[in-house]
């Protein structure tokens, strides 16, 4: 069977698309793979591994969660294999970065809850400010700030945060800091996902890539001043995924200063985009690698948080 795909207020190139899923029985166990359509992973760093379809752990975590429901219902207690599929895939994905990341023959399929959100820029960054409003309206102290549900994850998973203490700024960083601004915070804690925070770290303050991709560059810029050689400066600059990237500096051994730079440049052009009248604190964090740098006094605030 196919569904329709309706992208709503975030339509891409995607919209409309038939995406088909076809079932088959197998001997135990439900697993999913993708067929026409759907690109496979050619280079390391994504999510998944070399060779996989592409199609990431929480759409593959509903798939299962949905199949298994089904096969209960049924009383059925053979395997099944699920396909995903989608036609037009091939040919739309030239108009994605997907060539460039390193995923051939089609699409992507992502998500990460399942539920499409408007993604008008007026509306977005609307809803951001009213989040921020009740914060500010709540004598909120510190102003929890992330890009989106990883960081969120991450500060509940390490340190015991609320996450619904956290606003989400999505690729509004620097529309976020000229309310955060505005509205008189004095204090922000800004936790985030290296490859979003390393656009910040080149200076650009909206991250979505259609917008500007710097990552390379500026993992580029860290790590020679890191200490890296040469070499490994040419490796980096070739990396896909900020993974990748990071785990290159790893074996470079030269991650902890390359991470060291990149948290001074993050936190100077946030500063600088408040005026330097906001004292703001950041992790920077890798969700394979955990945190890979955090400001002097990130943890001070973070315990307040808690």
């Amino acid at each position: 069977c196919a569904v329709k795909k309706d992208a709503g207020d975030d339509a891409d190139c995607t919209d409309g698309i038939l995406v088909y899923s076809s079932v088959q029985r197998e001997e135990g166990g439900i697993t999913v793979d993708g067929g026409e359509g759907i690109g496979r992973i050619t280079k390391p760093g994504l999510e998944q591994p070399v060779g996989a379809a592409a199609i990431n752990s929480t759409p593959r975590k509903m798939i299962v969660e949905a199949a298994a429901c089904e096969m209960q219902d049924a009383k059925e207690a053979c395997g099944l294999t699920v396909t995903i599929s989608a036609p037009m895939g091939r040919e739309i994905a030239k108009k994605t970065f997907n060539p460039r990341l390193g995923i051939e023959g089609g699409i992507s399929i992502l998500g990460t809850t399942g539920i499409v959100e408007p993604m008008s820029v007026r509306a977005v960054v609307e809803t951001i400010r009213t989040e921020m409003n009740q914060k500010k309206t709540q004598n909120t102290e510190i102003l929890f700030l992330s890009p989106g549900n990883y960081g969120r994850s991450f500060a509940l998973e390490e340190w015991g945060i609320d996450i619904e203490q956290c606003v989400k700024c999505s690729n509004y960083i620097g529309e976020t800091l000229d309310m955060a601004l505005e509205m008189g915070f004095e204090k922000i804690l800004f936790i985030g996902h290296i490859g979003k925070l390393a656009k910040v770290a080149a200076g650009v303050m909206n991250t979505h890539s259609l917008v500007a991709d710097a990552r390379m560059e500026a993992f580029c810029a860290c790590a020679v001043l890191g200490g890296c050689d040469i070499a490994t400066a040419k490796r980096v600059l070739s990396c896909t995924a900020a993974d990748e990237a990071v785990e290159i500096l790893q074996t470079g051994g030269v991650l902890e200063g390359a991470m060291h730079s990149m948290l001074g440049r993050i936190l100077a052009n946030m500063r600088a985009r408040t005026e330097n009248k906001i004292q703001i604190e950041a992790v920077v964090f890798s969700n394979r690698y955990g945190t890979l740098a955090r400001s002097e006094k990130a943890l001070e605030f973070i315990r307040a948080l808690r």
